[in-house]
């Protein structure tokens, strides 16, 4: 097992105590031997070296990256994203490809991720679509900042339940980058989106990030 293999594994099993601990009632026996044992799992991971996320201003061949079609294996594009990287014990764990140039995103969320009884909060469906829409920059090789989004949210969205996000382009001002976007779960329509993005240098943005860290 490769250190990425064994990133992505304890980081699915870290979001499954998550989203167990939420949906399940412990008792005072139960939640003293899981803070002891969490405590010792803390610890360990303490012991490990602070990482530094590195930025590749060279664009060319992510749309490679990206699979024509879900194709069964989770594809894994940026592994510490909130939203669809595996090693992010915190995230949504959301599986990305694309269809010709739009950009695909499914995901199942779980009890951790519930807004109102049954439903997932609206601050979650507003990060899956703000991602997809990010995913149609990577399919033309780009980068662009998110200036403005707007959400309709049109019934609720399940917890549980297998959702499908999907953004494509809608035209471009300049630096001005306009996408839309749309949320189904199955055949009922969840929420859409419009969003104005703002295109920047790939450069510029490695000399700010390296700038402010």
């Amino acid at each position: 097992m490769t250190d990425e293999e064994r990133r992505l594994h304890a980081a699915a099993l870290l979001r499954e105590l998550g989203h167990d601990y939420v949906a399940r009632t412990l008792n005072d026996d139960q939640l003293d031997e899981l803070t002891s044992q969490l405590t010792s799992a803390l610890d360990i991971v303490k012991m490990g070296e602070r990482r530094t996320r590195t930025f590749s201003s060279d664009r060319s061949g992510f749309a490679s990256m990206i699979p024509e079609g879900r194709q069964g294996e989770k594809h894994q594009l940026f592994l510490d994203s909130i939203v669809s990287g595996g090693a992010n014990p915190m995230g949504l764990n959301a599986a990305v490809w694309r269809e010709g140039d739009v950009a695909v995103m499914e995901v199942t969320l779980g009890r951790a991720f519930e807004g109102a009884p049954g439903r997932a909060h609206g601050g979650v469906i507003a990060a899956l679509l703000d991602e997809t829409m990010g995913v149609v920059h990577v399919l033309n090789e780009a980068l662009a900042y998110t200036a403005q989004l707007d959400i309709k949210f049109s019934a609720p969205t399940p917890i549980g339940e297998s959702i499908i996000a999907r953004a494509w382009l809608s035209h471009r001002e300049g630096r001005k980058v306009y996408i839309q976007a749309s949320l189904h779960a199955g055949d009922v329509e969840l929420a859409s989106a419009k969003a104005l993005f703002i295109a920047v240098d790939p450069a510029t943005f490695v000399t700010t990030a390296a700038g402010t860290a």
